[in-house]
């Protein structure tokens, strides 16, 4: 089969490879456009394979809301620099993972080929190191979801609220979790990780003993260090953002609850 500049324009423009190289890859396939496709998507995906190691520092987030907002999806992938981040292929490619994610039940969702197949063909055409971060599912029958994606794609927040919510409540609700410092560890006490527990408390007891007090009165600065701490980090106790003499639980509906946020962050 003759193959034709067209042809060669046709399969650069779909493989983002060099004239020579679309060329050769049709010239290998016997000019058949699918078939040279599929052999440029194989010998990049090996090519790319020896590179894993490269890493995957930089990335972008995407989110999908289903039509009736009880159901939401948020998904991150890693890629290696900043540039491909913002590349438009590779965010139409986050948003087709956010869209498989938006498939699965509530809950952290796992990879799935169909995720793996949309990374490859960007990993092809990029040429770098792009990799599933990770992505998770909120919602259920009765609760309504709060999302918010910042403009650069890097930091992105879902919330889930059972009971009345207002759409500006959601929204105050995600701009406080993206913007508020420190970022919340969990809604209730009992949802912040043991280890970050541990770790705070370690430090208080250092700070006590230092002291030279008593041991019942550094017992009593350890647990109102500890107090102070779950303040700062549970999400129901901190003052918000846009208005700190109020906390946040003290913007919801009576009978409203938080049930769960997921804030995910990605690059420099």
């Amino acid at each position: 089969m003759a193959i034709t500049a067209k042809d060669v324009m046709a399969l650069r423009k779909a493989t983002g490879l060099g004239m020579m190289e679309s060329k050769a890859a049709l010239e290998e396939a016997g000019g058949e456009f699918d078939a040279a496709v599929e052999l440029v998507r194989k010998k990049g995906l090996a090519k790319m394979d020896t590179r894993t190691d490269r890493e995957s520092a930089e990335g972008r987030i995407a989110i999908k809301v289903s039509d009736d907002k009880t159901k939401a999806a948020i998904a991150a992938v890693h890629t290696e620099t900043d540039f491909t981040a913002n590349n438009e292929d590779f965010i139409k490619m986050v948003e087709g993972v956010a869209d498989e994610a938006l498939k699965a039940d509530a809950g952290p969702v796992e990879k799935t080929d169909a995720m793996q197949t949309l990374i490859d063909d960007v990993r092809v055409t990029t040429k770098e190191n792009a990799q599933f971060g990770k992505a998770e599912v909120l919602g259920g029958a009765g609760t309504r979801i709060g999302s918010y994606l910042h403009h650069n794609g890097k930091v992105g927040v879902l919330i889930e609220v059972d009971g009345e919510a207002s759409d500006e409540l959601l929204s105050d609700l995600c701009m406080h979790v993206t913007a508020i410092v420190p970022a919340p560890l969990g809604v209730n006490p009992e949802d912040v990780p043991q280890e970050a527990i541990d770790k705070e408390r370690e430090i208080a007891i250092g700070q006590a003993m230092e002291s030279g007090k008593p041991k019942e009165i550094a017992e009593k600065m350890v647990e109102g260090k500890m107090r102070k701490y779950l303040d700062t980090v549970v999400l129901l106790r901190q003052p918000f953002v846009k208005d700190d003499k109020k906390q946040i639980q003290d913007l919801l509906p009576k009978g409203s609850t938080i049930k769960k946020f997921v804030r995910y962050q990605v690059g420099g």
